[in-house]
């Protein structure tokens, strides 16, 4: 049995899409084990450009079955316009399947969402507005829809009356809405839930089927280890489990299957959404990075804003990769870097004490602290042509090597552009 999860080792944004887009062609099942529509995937390949939020990325492989795991906020809306936008630029029908035990995202969550940014204003958390906080609210309150629900109409409206009761006297008073009565919700869940009959089942049974017969399966994470409500920068968090260690959870399948854990990190830096970035840059030094960084310069997949960028950090990648625990790591966007004649590294922090580090401390110390930066040479030309680790310039090779001690995990993948042919294996 071979079960890879292949996860963020940092703030999201590191090119988790590309490789489980590349690593699917040797798969059989790609498992979505958590979060929403609330980050995207980007993906270039022979049908062109893609930005998935919903759908997992062994879509473009019509032989894979794509799941989409209990543990996942399941926007159905975006699933259903995700997949025939799909269809509609030639891609192949894809075979997806979608846990019936899978919470629904409502679109009284995506109202939540918005009103409560707006109340807070500048104390914002930087939300995309999807609906997250407040689903995993009402699923770990007890309140939430699944899937199986929509399919029970008695059921359902019971568990929409329950879930509306607490949340229109929000309405009414703090927010100075009116209020919803479950009725009005249930017509367009009740169509939505028709449309994707096709694809519903017991994706657990599936899969632990697919275990015991050894067939290999990637299980997809979503934005990065320093996102995670435990062990990231909270609350500047998402609000589910981004780590390896809750794929076997969100996806169903037993904790011992997972054989392999690939994180996935950028050469350099970059961020979407508020909270501490050690390394940000700012100005045209910033700009200028952020131009060049990817096939269409740093812009969020999902919110279109410009990510915060910054010179690459061995202090939150190395953080990243232990609490991962990581087998071996996917390095991104080197091609990115080919402009510069010397390369910045934060190789520790200097805290508002005066002391020196090289462990991630908690948010209270997060705030103030400053990069301690060693520049590296750079390689200053063009290798998004290179396919081979050998081939590249020595200077090229030797940051690579100086990441991976620093970072105390093996680089198994060095990616040189953004097609499926620009990825170097790296041998033992």
């Amino acid at each position: 049995m071979t079960v890879t999860a292949i996860v963020g080792a940092n703030w999201g944004d590191e090119g988790k899409g590309k490789m489980t887009d590349v690593l699917a062609a040797e798969a059989r099942y790609v498992v979505r084990y958590q979060g929403g529509s609330n980050a995207g995937h980007t993906i270039i390949n022979p049908y062109g450009k893609f930005a998935l939020h919903m759908l997992p990325s062994g879509v473009f492989n019509p032989d894979i079955v794509n799941v989409i795991g209990p543990g996942t906020a399941l926007d159905i809306e975006a699933f259903l316009s995700e997949r025939e936008q799909l269809l509609e630029r030639g891609v192949p029908e894809p075979i997806i399947r979608v846990s019936n035990r899978a919470q629904v995202v409502l679109p009284v969550h995506r109202l939540f969402d918005e009103l409560e940014e707006e109340r807070l204003g500048a104390r914002g958390f930087g939300s995309t507005k999807k609906g997250i906080a407040p689903f995993y609210s009402d699923k770990y309150a007890k309140l939430g829809v699944q899937l199986a629900d929509l399919y029970d109409e008695a059921r359902l409206l019971q568990r929409l009356t329950q879930s509306l009761e607490a949340k229109n006297i929000l309405l009414a008073q703090l927010y100075g809405r009116d209020t919803i009565r479950p009725e009005e919700l249930m017509p367009a869940l009740l169509a939505q839930a028709e449309k994707l009959r096709p694809f519903v089942c017991d994706t657990t049974v599936m899969l632990h089927e697919a275990c015991l017969k050894g067939e290999r399966i990637l299980l997809e994470g979503q934005l990065g280890a320093l996102r995670d409500p435990d062990h990231g920068i909270y609350p500047y968090s998402t609000s589910s489990s981004t780590l390896a260690g809750f794929a076997p959870v969100g996806a169903g399948v037993p904790p011992y299957a997972i054989t392999d854990i690939l994180a996935v990190t950028k050469a350099y830096s970059s961020c979407v959404g508020a909270g501490p970035f050690v390394t940000e840059l700012f100005g045209m030094e910033a700009e200028e990075l952020r131009r060049r960084g990817g096939s269409a310069g740093e812009y969020g997949a999902t919110t279109g804003r410009p990510r915060r960028v910054g010179w690459f950090d061995a202090v939150a990648t190395r953080y990243g990769c232990m609490v991962q625990g990581a087998t071996g790591v996917a390095l991104t966007n080197l091609d990115v870097l080919g402009f510069m004649e010397e390369i910045p590294v934060c190789v520790a922090y200097e805290l508002e004490d005066g002391s020196v580090t090289e462990q991630f401390p908690a948010l209270s110390k997060l705030d103030t602290a400053k990069p301690v930066l060693q520049s590296l040479q750079g390689w200053s030309c063009d290798i998004t042509g290179v396919r081979s680790f050998n081939e590249l310039p020595k200077a090229a090779r030797q940051y690579v090597e100086f990441i991976e001690a620093s970072i105390r995990t093996r680089i198994t993948y060095v990616s040189i552009g953004p097609d499926r042919e620009q990825l170097i294996e790296r041998g033992n």
